[in-house]
């Protein structure tokens, strides 16, 4: 047999499923009922929006690199936030939140230049109100509440000579 052809497999059709034939060609054909699958998201596309935004306005008004990072963060949460922080385009300017609601753990951190504008007590404070509506089972508004709040903490950019 040369490479590329096909073999013809006989089928015998009263072993096929109810929706499935054997065509001419003896290719067997199935039809399915459609079924939409459960969103595999954690957010519909108006707390993305919200995201998006939180995360827009927060770069934008404090010259910081803020991001989210969502999903698990293992035995070792800091470190792997600090990992993840470290991978950042300016992680000097940087300012990551890192949630793994399955392990119910919550990292801030913060490059030099954001750990000058963003206290740790600050960041603390972003992170209670923050669990307290992941409690609540509010992921996405505790995420956009606690940007408002870094953002809040960072301040303008300071000027340039």
């Amino acid at each position: 047999m040369a490479t590329g052809e096909l073999t013809k497999v006989e089928v015998d059709p009263s072993t096929l499923p109810v929706g499935a034939v054997v065509t001419n060609s003896g290719r067997v054909s199935a039809a399915k009922m459609y079924e939409p699958h459960a969103p595999s998201l954690p957010f519909t596309p108006v707390q993305l929006s919200s995201l998006d935004e939180a995360l827009t306005l927060a770069s934008r008004s404090t010259g910081l690199d803020f991001s989210v990072y969502l999903g698990e963060l293992g035995p070792d949460s800091r470190a792997r936030a600090e990992e993840l922080h470290a991978g950042t385009p300016r992680p000097t300017h940087a300012v990551l939140i890192a949630v793994s609601p399955g392990e119910r753990k919550v990292e801030v951190v913060t490059g030099e230049e954001s750990h000058r504008r963003v206290a740790d007590r600050g960041a603390k404070l972003a992170v209670m109100s923050m669990v307290a509506s992941f409690k609540e089972g509010d992921l996405s508004g505790g995420l956009v509440s606690g940007l408002r709040m870094l953002t809040d903490q960072a301040g303008k950019p300071p000027r340039q000579a």
